[in-house]
């Protein structure tokens, strides 16, 4: 408990600065995108061999071997029928990329390898030639080479060490790209700005600073988070966009959000909550049970058998529940004091500020994740 005071005392710190810290600006680069301009995922399936016997059992991933055989069969060897190959250095293996955008054929992109059998680990493996495809099917890139994997391990006799994840890597460079993916911009005559976070108020500043910087009626707001620019000709649209994503903009101030991470028991709030004064209870309760065998030893002579039993003590604790009253603030440094005088673990900080938002206390979009 005491540990969760200094924890929640250290974030009461850290907010103070941020509510007193006053709005600065950003360049349009972090704050929208253009539409476009993207990255695009790639998928493969393919074989890793030069394993040190850590490959897949082939009795338990049968398509390890079908796609061996296929292999050989293109490469003009034929395996008889009938005849099941005991592999122990091929693991079949996923292999996915991003094609960033604009890329070229003959560029070079990292790829990411991971197992999808049983194969103990892939370290020292080479991935044989794997064709990337996109979302159409098409072939966009070309992964081969040798992978490198971040983790070490050992077993023997039962006993097993690991260090990091043996059965995924990356081959940095490894894919080669064979197909570019057009991505027109300002073909129209126009551009389109797309905001990271849809606001009304940001969108108006973006075509202000836009406005003020490029000259009047170069941007206009079609919503809360598209953006339209005029486009120049087409041998100035480069140097154009580079002054355009370096334009600073005051973005307004996000709408006030706790983020609750249900699994970890974070809790994380922005600059914008307030609380309402209201008054909570609080209080811990424990279950404590506890198992000790007991052996019951007949006498001598007796015949009997000895008899092992288990008995199990159960105690339950209930910590102190008084109403506790949390004052409303006009800060986030505020609103951290007042809950810090609660004493309550992030944990239990879940349940309170759910309490507190169902009471109209919390003055805040509670988002659970």
């Amino acid at each position: 408990m005491r540990l969760s005071r200094y924890l929640l005392s250290g974030f009461a710190a850290l907010a103070l600065l941020a509510a007193d810290a006053p709005a600065h600006a950003e360049r349009i680069k972090e704050l929208a995108s253009i539409q476009g301009v993207r990255d695009n995922p790639l998928i493969g399936y393919g074989l890793m061999v030069g394993l040190d016997g850590t490959g897949d059992q082939t009795m338990q991933t049968p398509f390890t071997t079908q796609s061996l055989n296929n292999m050989l069969q293109q490469l003009g060897i034929s395996v008889p029928a009938g005849v099941n190959m005991q592999l122990k250095n091929v693991a079949a293996v996923m292999v996915t990329a991003t094609l960033p955008s604009f890329a070229r054929p003959g560029q070079t992109i990292d790829v990411t390898v991971s197992s999808m059998g049983n194969a103990k680990s892939l370290r020292g493996g080479t991935l044989l030639m794997t064709p990337l495809k996109g979302v159409d099917g098409a072939t966009y890139a070309i992964a081969q080479g040798n992978m490198v994997v971040g983790g070490a391990g050992a077993s023997a006799n039962g006993s097993k060490v690991q260090i990091n994840q043996l059965s995924s890597g990356r081959i940095p460079g490894g894919a080669l790209v064979e197909r570019t993916v057009e991505a027109p911009v300002g073909g129209e005559g126009m551009f389109s700005l797309e905001l990271n976070r849809s606001d009304f108020g940001t969108a108006q500043r973006v075509v202000e600073a836009i406005n003020r910087q490029l000259g009047p009626g170069t941007a206009e707001a079609a919503d809360a988070r598209m953006v339209r620019v005029r486009a120049p000709e087409q041998q100035e649209r480069v140097g154009f966009l580079a002054r355009l994503e370096n334009i600073d903009v005051t973005p307004v101030q996000a709408a006030a959000r706790v983020v609750i991470n249900a699994r970890t028991g974070s809790v994380v709030m922005n600059q914008a909550v307030r609380v309402n004064d209201c008054a909570v209870a609080h209080g811990n309760l424990s279950v404590v049970i506890n198992t000790e065998p007991v052996i019951s030893q007949p006498g001598a002579f007796s015949g009997g058998s000895t008899v092992a039993t288990q008995t199990s003590q159960i105690s339950v604790q209930q910590g102190g529940g008084a109403l506790q009253m949390v004052r409303g603030g006009a800060s986030l440094s505020d609103v951290i004091k007042g809950l810090n005088s609660l004493g309550a673990n992030p944990q239990d900080l879940v349940s309170i500020l759910q309490a507190m938002k169902s009471a109209g206390a919390l003055r805040a979009e509670l988002e659970i994740i």
